[in-house]
């Protein structure tokens, strides 16, 4: 009944939607018609996929999070379009990379003609992780770059910055900093409005992206 409801408000065809089971991987699959969801919209015909592309008109890729960040990609040359999912997990993996990789390699998409935004997800003051995250993004990221999205609280607490961390993967992609676009709507931070994994302790609901070529 919510997806019918939004469907209608966003003018589109619940039948064109695109669903998929996230699973905090870095797999990025094209999408086509073959994929919608059809009349059945519980249903998620792609199972461990956290990124969707495609260049097909009035699909509309449909992505959730509830503190995980949202990628929204389009290329405005070739007229495609790619919708990630990114927690800490997908991060470190750097699925914003792969989905650009992904694009390119799919419709000729060069990373100067995307525009890309990070949507509405958990900010650095309300993201506290622990020791093994902080590693594990020691790995991923130079010195410099860690040294900036992690805020080390010396008691083996870090506060993480995934907005910041994900925007240097889509630079490093090759996407020009200028085309790159920070919501900067915290999901915790507003989680009156938004629903937040942490604010609530697990009991919340997910926000969805949409993302379609009219």
């Amino acid at each position: 009944e919510n997806y019918h409801r939004i469907c209608k408000i966003l003018d589109v065809d619940p039948s064109n939607l695109v669903f998929t089971d996230q699973v905090h991987d870095t797999k990025v699959q094209e999408v086509s018609r073959k994929h919608c969801a059809g009349t059945n919209l519980e249903q998620k015909k792609l199972i461990g996929v956290d990124g969707l592309i495609t260049n097909e008109p009035n699909l509309v890729l449909t992505t959730s999070f509830a503190d995980c960040v949202p990628f929204f990609f389009v290329d405005v040359r070739n007229k495609a379009i790619g919708l990630s999912h990114s927690g800490w997990r997908g991060t470190v993996g750097k699925i914003g990379k792969i989905t650009v990789e992904s694009m390119k390699q799919s419709f000729g998409t060069q990373p100067k003609d995307l525009i890309s935004v990070i949507g509405p997800s958990i900010c650095q003051a309300c993201y506290e992780v622990d020791e093994d995250v902080a590693r594990e993004f020691r790995k991923a990221f130079t010195e410099e770059i860690t040294g900036e999205i992690l805020e080390d609280k010396k008691n083996g607490k870090y506060q993480l910055d995934l907005w910041k961390a994900n925007k240097y993967i889509l630079m490093e992609a090759g996407i020009p900093e200028a085309n790159i676009s920070i919501s900067g709507i915290c999901t915790c931070c507003n989680s009156d409005l938004l629903f937040s994994h942490r604010a609530s302790n697990g009991l919340r609901g997910n926000l969805n992206a949409f993302l379609s070529l009219k």
